[in-house]
């Protein structure tokens, strides 16, 4: 490493030199930047979205650790005591943060994004934590990881299924790997009715735009939230006769900003799939993970889990 900034521990500017490739790495504001090939017109869209939402939107909440061990059960935070972990697509580093918190051993945080700028200054008093920007593709790594994730990102990938193998293959030999995406069951109104906006309208837009224009249908959702879906975690009478009631009720509790960033996200993706229970289980299948629990969550989404072989 050539260190030309240096603040503490932590080299600020500087540069990574791979001595059997001859290529250099530069570490910006604290954050080595292994951007490698040149990306395509959809995937810097994506990045620009993402980034623009995590930057705008960096706060760590009281919500996270909740949302979080949803997303990877049957995983708890016992799983990640002493592990080598990876998030691919860490965002503003939220998970990355409760990882460390977990006793993890050392995490490492990626993303394509300028959310690495979020997620490093969220994270940069955690000795175990890393933080690096890099295409979930072409990863700096061989398989270090004894346990890898990837929540809300695999299917914003231009092709998903090659994203989950990439993500695999950094998983060392009996490491445990978890996901979670958007489930084709249970969307059928997004695909028909969201999607068609944000394909041809709000994702082709200036962040800016598309946050304006998410303000009204996040003040009407917040407003269903707290006058129905909130009276319905305790009422099962009224969550039954409700749409979308497990999903909608579990975020009734969330702040308006949360739920604000929630609309934000669904419209402002260009690339965005809604996968069946059969396309995730053959992710599973063809990386030869074993011991696979797939399980649908909130009646809209996939989450799973395995172990990779050992041999």
């Amino acid at each position: 490493m050539l260190t030309e900034k240096v603040e503490g521990a932590e080299v600020m500017e500087g540069s990574l030199v791979c001595p059997n490739c001859a290529s250099t790495f530069p570490v910006i504001r604290g954050i080595p930047r292994f951007l490698r090939q040149a990306l395509n017109a959809e995937q810097k869209a994506t990045a620009a979205a993402f980034g623009y939402e995590w930057t705008h939107y960096s706060q760590l909440t009281e919500a996270d650790r909740g949302e979080f061990l949803a997303w990877i059960s049957p995983l708890t935070p016992a799983d990640f005591k002493d592990e080598v972990v990876l998030d691919a697509g860490c965002g503003k580093g939220r998970h990355i943060y409760l990882a460390a918190q977990f006793g993890a051993r050392t995490v490492v945080g990626v993303d394509l994004s300028d959310a690495v700028e979020a997620a490093f200054r969220n994270t940069r008093d955690l000795p175990n934590v890393h933080v690096i920007q890099a295409d979930i593709l072409d990863l700096p790594f061989h398989n270090p990881f004894s346990l890898a994730y990837s929540i809300g990102v695999i299917h914003h990938l231009p092709v998903p299924k090659q994203g989950f193998l990439a993500l695999s293959s950094h998983v060392r030999p009996g490491g445990r790997i978890s996901t979670w995406v958007y489930g084709k069951e249970g969307n059928r109104w997004i695909e028909q009715f969201v999607d068609p906006v944000r394909k041809n309208v709000t994702s082709r837009l200036p962040g800016v735009i598309t946050r304006c224009l998410s303000f009204p249908p996040a003040v009407l959702l917040y407003a269903g939230l707290k006058l129905l879906y909130a009276p319905a975690r305790t009422r099962p009478a009224l969550k039954n006769s409700l749409p979308y009631a497990d999903y909608l009720c579990s975020i009734s509790e969330y702040t308006f900003a949360e739920n604000f960033w929630n609309v934000f996200d669904q419209l402002v993706a260009p690339t965005a799939y809604y996968h069946s229970r059969e396309e995730v289980t053959d992710w599973f299948n063809t990386a030869g993970i074993q011991q696979v629990k797939i399980e649908r969550h909130n009646g809209n989404s996939w989450r799973g889990t395995g172990l990779m072989p050992l041999a």
